[in-house]
């Protein structure tokens, strides 16, 4: 049995492990497709330290196949399913990716991208669901060819999430869990999970309803599980279908950013009435800052039980407030974890006191760092010292050791939960013959909480710019994924730069957010 699965499938396995979409599967099955994929991975050629790129929707075959590579010693690469062509075939390229397991649903793009010869590393595509293209190999099929027998020398295998950089293309944030030394066995994970168990009802019943390629939507189901918690999802978000998951199923526990939070107040009366909530112990959310008064009215509604959590790809959870807290200091992020220390330092370098604003700086007291795969500059741009990094916030801790955030220091928007980058948007726009220059912002989105816009510089006359300004969104979905297009874009003569000729923001900015209690 895989390691991590053992008690489980001893113990329960005739239990539901996971559910979705399409069906469900007991913990004792669960384990044997995951002891066929280690083997399987293997006869292939994949070895210790090789990755696997995993473009699925949440369903069964996401899990099966990532539990396989922490099991096999592979490093597995959660691809965002909306990427295009062109950006998967950089992601393959950046992290020498030599498999793939797509989801049906996404066949076509993936089919395009092996087109580029970034892509020539990859050996084997395995497709599930649907009639797999000639070149696929289908993942039901794959898996009845490989032996259900427990793997030898099983070595632990971790995630590489794709986080978007200020400049250019997104950056592979690689940890302690990403990649083992020789002889590190899969158990390590349990350590990891066991940090959690301290937040979650555990074991017990995740629903999942974002997506699992994020990093925040695979912490709080896939550590859970190895806690021996089942995991019911839904592919896409639906609030009622939500609500009726978590009844069927007893959910103890649901992870959820604002966005959701506000689809779910809109729900009608009786929908809303429906739920009873009884099973559901905790609700966690984070990812964006949230409105007070939708925090508020969730509260109402489902009771104190949500507890809000600040950490990003690179660093993890840094900090956690209770509701009963958030109620007593609306706005905080709560104290940080005793594992890690807040620093906060000035412009010019000095660390600053209670109550001082600057950039927010975290050091893990386990040791735990990260790096940004190929990308060494990056590394030190976000490091104060070895150990020592920064998301690029701004923020204070106030006399009794609560965290605040007040701004952001790096250019970056963040729109229902993801973070989406400005320059990897304004380098495609850059490259429309008719735009001589561009800008791209955050502007205020009562649902989201922020929305892309674009400000162009046109090489059109005024009675063209209605037509430009569709034609540069249709050119953006062409070539980046829909949610990082600009909802909307708006016309300038020239924009303000520096003596340096960097793009000045903030007045770009100002004019959106001057009826906005909030920076960010």
């Amino acid at each position: 049995m895989s390691i991590l699965m053992k008690d489980f499938a001893e113990t329960k396995g005739e239990e539901i492990a996971l559910v979705d979409d399409n069906g469900s599967i007991t913990w004792k099955d669960f384990d044997k497709r995951v002891n066929s994929l280690v083997n399987g991975f293997r006869e292939s050629g994949l070895e210790q330290g090789d990755s696997v790129a995993i473009i699925a929707g949440n369903r069964m075959e996401w899990f099966e196949t990532s539990f396989a590579c922490a099991h096999a010693g592979l490093i597995y690469v959660p691809v965002n399913w909306h990427w295009v062509a062109d950006e998967l075939a950089y992601v393959f390229e950046d992290s020498g990716c030599k498999a793939i397991m797509v989801d049906e649903r996404f066949q076509a793009e993936v089919k395009k991208s092996l087109t580029d010869p970034r892509s020539s590393n990859i050996s084997l595509v395995l497709q599930a669901g649907g009639n797999p293209d000639s070149n696929f190999v289908d993942y039901e099929e794959f898996l009845t060819t490989q032996s259900e027998k427990e793997p030898d020398g099983q070595l632990l295998g971790g995630p590489m999430f794709y986080t978007s950089g200020t400049t250019g293309r997104p950056k592979g944030v690689r940890s302690g869990l990403t990649e083992s030394g020789p002889g590190v066995t899969p158990d390590v994970m349990q350590l990891v999970a066991a940090g959690f168990a301290a937040m979650l009802p555990v074991p017990g019943v995740t629903a999942l309803c974002g997506p699992v390629y994020h990093s925040a939507q695979w912490a709080f189901s896939w550590l859970p599980m190895i806690a021996g918690s089942s995991v019911v999802m839904q592919h896409k978000f639906d609030p009622a279908g939500l609500l009726l998951m978590m009844e069927e199923h007893k959910a103890t526990n649901v992870h959820l950013v604002p966005t959701q939070f506000k689809r779910l107040l809109d729900l009608s009366d009786d929908e809303k009435k429906s739920f009873t909530g009884d099973s559901l112990e905790t609700v966690l959310h984070g990812a964006a800052p949230c409105p007070p008064k939708v925090k508020t009215q969730m509260i109402d509604w489902f009771g104190e039980k949500i507890t809000e959590y600040y950490g990003a790809t690179e660093g993890g959870i840094i900090s956690l407030i209770s509701s009963q807290e958030w109620l007593e200091r609306g706005g905080s992020l709560g104290k940080p974890l005793e594992t890690v220390e807040v620093i906060v330092v000035d412009e010019s370098g000095k660390r600053c006191k209670s109550g001082e604003e600057g950039t927010l700086y975290f050091r893990n007291l386990m040791g735990t760092d990260f790096e940004y795969h190929n990308a060494p500059e990056k590394t030190e741009e976000a490091h104060l010292e070895p150990g020592v990094f920064t998301f690029g916030d701004i923020g204070f801790l106030d006399e009794d050791g609560y965290l605040w955030l007040s701004d952001r220091k790096i250019d970056m928007i963040i729109s229902g939960g993801v973070n989406i980058y400005p320059a990897e948007i304004e380098g495609v726009l850059g490259g429309h013959p008719e735009v001589k220059d561009v800008a791209v912002i955050g502007v205020p989105d009562e649902e989201f909480g922020e929305q892309v816009k674009a400000i162009v510089v046109p090489g059109v006359d005024e009675d063209s710019l209605d037509s430009l300004a569709k034609e540069l969104i249709a050119y953006c979905r062409e070539n980046l994924a829909g949610y990082k297009s600009p909802k909307s874009i708006d016309f300038l003569d020239e924009l303000p730069r520096t003596g340096t000729g960097k793009i000045q923001k903030q007045p770009l900015r100002e004019p959106y957010w001057v009826e906005e209690d909030r920076r960010i």
